[in-house]
């Protein structure tokens, strides 16, 4: 990683960890994130675990990213750090978002989980921010593992200091499992048993969240919300899917990971493909139909983690999909602000953007995009109807 970024780094058991590790060192307590509510869950209790308050942004419909032009003056002027989210690997407008954190004197933060191997012109996402965090678990195919890139190498020390201070102790037996997961999940795959297993883990209560978005467990989060900053009043909300992502890594987890990364140009590569074959249909995102129009170069067409396609009555077609065997994850729906409300978050000024490209975002897996073009094109699901342009000028006047 040092050697794509060009930055030093710090290695981590997981992407929310380098996120936590990253607003403890540039915000101070009490302060304010914007970010977008088209995010995963976690973010947001992270975010909360820090001691900060979330403020969602408007987005744009193209990709569910910030929309740095439509948000408000008053917003940029109360808010302490910006984190990105880069959603599915479409970047976000880094360069805008870190020309107006330079202007008002706070940091900008990249959330690149979804983003490796994402470029903006030549530049790497991962290289525009104070620091950026990434994941392991998404495009290298583990199950944990992340840096924390900062810009500043004399940072580097000092986040050190604070990760290990936050580490629980490594364990073998733990180890051994999240290196075996990866070689699971691929048998289960080739073997066509996602169904039944799916099936059979939802029948015995093996999974976290029942729908989209997990329990927000209100009560529970105002008595922890009081205790902030303090990662582990937070703990139950952000392990979720992945309980060991503060536990150090022993050797034997550390050379599974290793040996995935070293497949990292590869798995690229294969994610470019799979992108311009699902961004040329009718159903994609127009972020990403742009990204792969006629012309551009395959080097310039982002790797997604996932692809975004948007359709109408997402929700039916999740269903159908699982009952081929497909099981979709990734979907933030409802948006931050709907999920959790005003008593945790500040509400998007505008939110209508989010909620419709949360209601209609399909991610798909670009390494299986010619199945998905199979299944899709039996299932023939309508595209998404567009979101009208004047809802976007009715919702935030002024900006």
């Amino acid at each position: 990683m040092r050697e794509r970024l060009g930055r030093a780094c710090v290695y981590v058991p997981s992407c929310r960890l380098a996120v936590y590790l990253a607003l403890r060192r540039w915000c101070a307590l009490g302060g304010s994130v914007l970010m977008s509510p088209v995010n995963d869950d976690v973010m947001l209790f992270v975010v909360l675990a820090a001691g900060l308050r979330p403020v969602l942004a408007p987005v744009s419909p193209r990709d569910g990213n910030i929309d740095v032009r439509a948000v408000p003056e008053s917003t940029w002027r109360s808010v302490d750090a910006v984190l990105t989210t880069n959603l599915y690997g479409m970047p976000d407008d880094a360069g805008g978002l870190r020309t107006r954190c330079d202007r008002m004197g706070i940091p900008l933060l990249e959330d690149a989980a979804h983003a490796i191997g994402t470029t903006v012109g030549d530049r790497p996402i991962g290289t525009f921010g104070t620091a950026a965090a990434f994941s392991l678990g998404k495009h290298a195919g583990a199950t944990g593992g992340g840096f924390l890139a900062p810009e500043d190498p004399g940072d580097r020390k000092a986040l050190e200091d604070l990760r290990d201070e936050l580490l629980a102790p490594r364990q073998l037996r733990q180890d051994l499992a999240a290196a075996l997961r990866p070689v699971a999940r691929s048998a289960v795959q080739r073997l066509h048993l996602v169904r039944p297993v799916w099936r059979t883990m939802c029948a015995l209560g093996l999974l976290e969240r029942e729908h989209f978005r997990m329990e927000l467990h209100e009560r529970h989060l105002r008595e922890a919300a009081g205790r902030r900053p303090d990662l582990m009043a937070f703990d139950r909300w952000v392990r979720v899917d992945l309980h060991g992502y503060r536990r150090e890594h022993g050797r034997l987890l550390r050379h599974a990971l290793r040996r995935r990364m070293s497949g990292l140009d590869a798995d690229l590569s294969r994610r470019r493909a799979g992108t311009r074959l699902l961004g040329g249909t009718v159903w994609a995102a127009a972020g990403v139909r742009g990204a792969v129009a006629e012309g551009v170069e395959d080097r310039h067409v982002p790797p997604l983690f996932r692809v975004p396609l948007m359709v109408r009555d997402r929700d039916g077609l999740v269903a159908r999909l699982e009952r081929c065997g497909v099981v979709s994850g990734y979907v933030y729906d409802p948006p931050l602000d709907d999920f959790a409300g005003p008593e945790f978050v500040e509400p998007s000024p505008a939110p209508e953007a989010a909620r419709w490209f949360a209601a209609h975002a399909l991610p798909v897996d670009p390494l299986l995009a010619r199945r998905m073009m199979r299944l899709l094109q039996r299932e023939a699901p309508q595209p998404a109807e567009p979101l009208p342009a004047s809802t976007l000028r009715d919702e935030a006047p002024g900006v």
